[in-house]
């Protein structure tokens, strides 16, 4: 048992070493990537210092990885990836839809202001579940797995609420712009 101990601090050290000499020194080219990716200071710190937490959290194990520095870099450029993605989903829905043609039209700007009216009026009375799904499909364009995260359903459940709401909104258009 005491074998082991030492053995475990000799590792558990090591392993710090490591982070010493290889993650911290990183720090300044890991600002210059997130930064090149995010363009704001801040959310480039920030993104800097959370992949400097992870790598310290996983600290004893960087001993087991060939080049824990690529490790890194690869881990902030995903991490800088992942932020520019959520802050396209967070940006409002705009308000005219563009289909290319003829969008100087002025009755065709009312059209699909319209049609964007009734589509969000009829996404209103679904279901919460199917709501919440076409929503985050559709406008937010979230992937199925991780709608099926967030809502904590099953995949082919979201699959099928996703088919259902789509129907759903479709019948009921079809109804509404055939009066």
């Amino acid at each position: 048992m005491l074998y082991f101990c030492k053995f475990f601090v000799i590792i558990y050290r090591m392993s710090q070493e490591i982070y010493k000499t290889e993650i911290l020194p990183l720090r300044i080219r890991l600002l210059d990537i997130a930064r090149n990716i995010l363009g704001n200071r801040e959310e480039a710190e920030d993104a800097v210092q959370e992949v400097l937490l992870k790598f310290w959290l996983i600290s004893d194990s960087l001993g087991c990885y060939a080049n824990p520095a690529a490790m890194a870099v690869t881990a902030m450029k995903n991490l800088c990836l992942d932020k520019l993605k959520v802050l396209k989903r967070e940006q409002p829905l705009s308000t005219e839809i563009d289909f290319g043609a003829d969008t100087d039209n002025p009755y065709y700007l009312l059209e699909s202001k319209n049609t964007e009216e009734i589509l969000m009026w009829i996404i209103e009375r679904l279901p919460k579940l199917q709501q919440m799904i076409i929503k985050m499909k559709d406008i937010q364009l979230y992937e199925v797995e991780e709608i099926a995260n967030i809502t904590g359903t099953a995949v082919e459940a979201v699959r099928m609420n996703l088919s259902r709401a789509r129907k759903k909104v479709r019948e009921e258009y079809l109804k509404i712009t055939a009066l």
